[in-house]
């Protein structure tokens, strides 16, 4: 199946207002943002994105405004992932109808599935749905993960299933799969501050929580450092490792959301259980987006 996005592809946020309702038009100047500096490709309704506390139907409302908004300038990838494997194909399906170009399809978190019931999981929505299907692996958030010889078999076994996202943050694991899957099978990074390490083994970019505040930077350090422009692209990498690295310091979507809001892109609104950011903690972030220019 044909998909080749590669390079950057920001793992957008929701923005919020008060009362806990999406704020749909700092949603559109997010997605603006983005348009305008040179990001790749955008997930929508990822985990940066607080899919744990959305309902199904504001999932689909943010896939389809997105569409809408974006109009097949960039490629849109939506998060379709659950625990529960006939939801996965549903939501998946839906995306599908709602115009989205690809899924990202996590591995069932909490049920801790064996290595046979995670491909029987992604065997069904890949069967059951003809859209490009991502794999997504971050074994810190669902309690299991998928091994490089359960992705080897996933990529050859199913046409549609055509690259993963890996967060294990193992760089042995992408150089693992990247020998182990055909040239044209995708493998983004996961993580930020591994991601030019991982494009300098072969990967093709990252979906980035970083890009969400530095797009057109971090769009410029995926494309040097996929073509082997070391030099370059660590001037890039150097500069924002120490932001990066801030951006979890606590869960992910706190910090970056905070970000967003001191740089008057969105209200600094969480849905419950997560909540504003600690002041330390926010002090150290301020601080150093004051130090790259970003305030």
């Amino acid at each position: 199946m044909n998909f080749s996005l590669k390079g950057s592809i920001v793992a957008i946020v929701t923005p919020f207002l008060a009362d806990g309702s999406i704020d749909w038009d700092a949603y559109d100047k997010l997605v603006e943002f983005h348009l305008k500096n040179g990001t790749d490709g955008i997930v929508v309704c990822g985990t940066t994105s607080e899919t744990p506390t959305l309902t199904d139907a504001e999932d689909e409302a943010l896939i389809k405004r997105a569409v809408e908004l974006i109009n097949g300038r960039i490629p849109i990838i939506a998060g379709t992932g659950s625990n529960s494997t006939d939801t996965a194909v549903e939501k998946t399906q839906k995306a599908k109808d709602l115009g989205a170009d690809a899924a990202l399809v996590v591995v069932p978190y909490y049920n801790k599935p064996t290595q046979k019931g995670i491909y029987n999981h992604f065997q069904a929505v890949a069967t059951n749905v003809d859209l490009p299907i991502v794999l997504y692996n971050v074994p810190s958030r669902t309690g299991a993960g998928l091994s490089p010889d359960t992705v080897a078999k996933l990529a050859n076994d199913f046409d549609n299933i055509v690259g993963i996202k890996e967060a294990a943050g193992d760089l042995s694991y992408f150089t693992q799969i990247i020998a182990n899957t055909a040239e044209d099978f995708i493998v983004y990074s996961g993580d930020d501050f591994l991601s030019t390490s991982a494009n300098y083994a072969g990967a093709d970019g990252c979906i980035s929580v970083v890009a969400n505040i530095i797009p057109n930077e971090f769009a410029q350090l995926m494309q040097l450092s996929m073509e082997g422009n070391v030099k370059e692209a660590n001037k890039i990498f150097y500069k924002y490792q120490n932001l990066m690295d801030l951006l979890f310091i606590e869960s992910n979507p706190i910090p970056v959301k905070a970000a967003l809001a001191e740089m008057g892109l969105l209200k600094e609104t969480y849905r419950q259980p997560l909540c504003e950011m600690d002041a330390n903690n926010k002090e150290l972030l301020v601080a150093e987006m004051k130090k790259v220019g970003l305030l």
